[in-house]
């Protein structure tokens, strides 16, 4: 299988890899290195949709990769909106991808 993941960031240069760790998306467990972009650990795992838009619930993932967009927001640890893109990978992180704006599901 072809490695997916990204070596150089355009703002955090260079990706030394750290330890392998785990962590969870949306319940399952994934590997990672610690200290890469959780986005980066995601899409080397094949893992492309961080969340989706509220009004028309369509998915997004990376698009800027430097943090000025949202396309790559998260809820980490509870937390909603984190910009995966530029948020370092650690261990043990609950990482699930976000519906609209906030840390809730849409209502269905």
């Amino acid at each position: 299988m072809t490695e997916r993941r990204i070596e150089e960031h355009p703002i955090l240069g260079v990706q030394e890899k750290g330890k392998k760790i785990t962590f969870t998306f949306d319940g399952k467990e994934v590997e990672g290195y610690e200290g890469e972009p959780i986005a980066a650990a995601l899409k080397a795992a094949g893992l492309m949709v961080h969340r989706y838009t509220k009004k028309e619930h369509k998915p997004r993932g990376i698009f800027c990769a430097i943090g000025r967009c949202t396309d790559c927001v998260m809820v980490v640890d509870g937390v909603p909106n984190v910009r995966t893109c530029i948020t370092p990978l650690k261990e043990g992180m609950d990482v699930k991808t976000q519906y609209g704006a906030s840390d809730k599901p849409f209502d269905v």
